[in-house]
């Protein structure tokens, strides 16, 4: 289970680093609200992130 969980843990940390190298602040101000949206299962919030990260996608 440790492992897992370190294994997890890494793979978060390597894809907020991405999102953060490609496409700034603004970036992991989407990553970050989706992912507490995604933790607290408030859909407002996981939303607003996924918005966020889709308009960054398509610009």
């Amino acid at each position: 289970m440790p492992v897992f969980a370190l294994f997890v843990a890494v793979v978060v940390v390597c894809s907020e680093q991405l999102v953060e190298s490609r496409f700034g602040a603004v970036g992991v101000a989407g990553m970050l609200l989706l992912s507490i949206g995604i933790k607290a299962r408030n859909v407002t919030c996981s939303c607003v992130g996924a918005v966020m990260l889709a308009l960054l996608l398509t610009q």
